[in-house]
């Protein structure tokens, strides 16, 4: 689940393996041009940290990080 804090939505995904991790990442990556709101991540072998704010509201959670949780997390469901 997200969770905010620290004027962040920040949630870690954890896979089987790198590749799968990977896989996600490029997902999201899509995901995220798309809604021209990227993401600040980091990816260990099997996991995946992903954190949202908006940099132009003053790097606080706004309602394109909730769109994009939300989207990211639909990925995730299938």
């Amino acid at each position: 689940m997200w969770q905010e804090q620290d004027n962040q939505l920040t949630r870690e995904f954890t896979f089987a393996d790198f590749s799968e991790a990977f896989a996600f990442m490029t997902r999201v990556a899509l995901l995220a041009e798309k809604m021209d709101h990227h993401p600040w991540w980091s990816n260990v072998y099997n996991k995946v940290t992903i954190k949202l704010s908006t940099h132009d509201a003053g790097n606080v959670v706004t309602g394109k990080d909730r769109k994009l949780a939300e989207a990211i997390g639909q990925l995730i469901a299938g």
